[in-house]
Parts: C-alpha cells; structure tokens; sequence
C-alpha cells in the first residue's frame, strides 16, 4: 500500500469535504445581473435557504425560506443532495483516519487498512458525485430561467457558491480515487510443485507371489 498516494488522496479529500459544506453555507448561488438595466439600485442574490436584496447603500436585508412544501423542486432536491453529500463524506473521513497506514488507529493489518481505504474512498467518490449533481442541476435551473425569464423581471446568473460546489466535488472524487488506487491486493503465493519420479526397476520392492517365497522370507 503506497503511503504517499494514500496520504495524498486523504487531503484532498478532505478539502473536497469543506469545500462542499462552505458552498452549502455560502449565500451567492446565483445574484442579480444588470446587464440589460440602465440604473441598479438594488442587488439580489440567494441560496438553498434565503433571499436577500442590497441596496445601493449597502444595506442588506434577508429572508428565509419559511416553508419546505412550497419551494421549488430543484431547491428541495438540492438540499437533499448536498446533506446527502456531507454525511456520506464525513463517514469517509472517519474511515480513513482508521485506514491510514501512518496512523496507528485500530487494526495494525495492512490488509484491513487497505480495505477500509477503499471503502473510504469509495464514500468520498459517492459524496462528491452527490455535491456535484446538486450543484450541476441548480445550475441548470439558473441558465434556464435566465433565457426564459420575461421582460423586466429580474434575471439571475451563476454566484460564487456554485464554483465553489464543482471545485470540492472535482477534489473529493479525485481523493476518493487515489484512496482506491492506494491499496494494492496481495496475490497469493501459489504451491510448490513437486516432481514425482517412479522408481526404478532395480528400487522395486519384492513382494512374495508363492507359498515357497513367502516361506523363505
């Protein structure tokens, strides 16, 4: 099992990990444009959880979203996809904290090591494919109404949050890849062959056929 490949796929899983929980803290998923309005007096911009507006002054005021049936579905399907992703990656942390080779948490065996490293990296492709589709399709959902918004109705684009969300999903699937490819399989030595030779005529073993010879012996 390489320590260094090991080692490496951790940390970047684990920043992959953080970077995915502060996207899910972050506020700007996606913000107001001004592209097409002559005079802006005010900036809107939200998240998973809130709406909040700024005016010119800088002066900020916003609202949570008080109610969960009545939000849109990508934003529910959203939320779940990225707490789905922090749990399934925070259980791999604590699978290869037990899983490093240069820890001496649990087992000593490099055989059981190696296996939780892969079921820890295993978690953190999961968790990062989870982040990475959440943050993909709300996205989307933002390129959408942006084309189709009407006339005069405030239109959105993609905040900082987002890029955020892709950069710890890319981080956490690459570490969960690395954790994988670090533990090598031992192959079994495989028996020693032996040679048989018959023996020889002159090694033959005489074996009494009649009632004199098994008189004489």
């Amino acid at each position: 099992m390489s320590t260094g490949i090991q080692l490496l796929g951790f940390l970047l899983s684990v920043g992959g990990w953080l970077a995915t929980l502060a996207c899910l803290m972050n506020s700007y998923w996606k913000v107001s444009t001004d592209y097409d309005q002559l005079i802006t007096t005010t900036n809107y911009y939200e998240n998973l959880w809130k709406t909040c507006v700024q005016d010119s002054t800088g002066r900020t005021n916003c609202q949570n979203f008080n109610t969960l049936l009545n939000l849109e579905g990508y934003i529910q399907g959203t939320r779940a996809l990225m707490i789905l992703s922090l749990v399934v990656s925070l259980i791999g942390v604590i699978t290869a904290l037990f899983g490093m080779k240069c820890i001496t948490i649990g087992s000593s065996d490099e055989q059981t090591k190696g296996k939780m490293s892969v079921t820890s990296g295993t978690l953190f492709i999961v968790g990062g494919i989870c982040s990475l589709a959440a943050v993909s399709w709300y996205a989307a959902q933002v390129i959408q109404q942006f084309y189709s918004a009407i006339h005069g109705k405030s239109r959105y684009e993609l905040g900082s949050g987002l890029y955020i969300g892709w950069a710890g999903s890319v981080l956490a699937i690459l570490g969960g890849i690395f954790l994988c490819c670090s533990f090598k399989k031992s192959r079994k030595s495989s028996p020693r062959a032996y040679k048989y030779s018959a023996p020889s005529n002159e090694q033959k073993i005489y074996k009494p056929t009649s009632q004199a010879d098994k008189a004489y012996v």
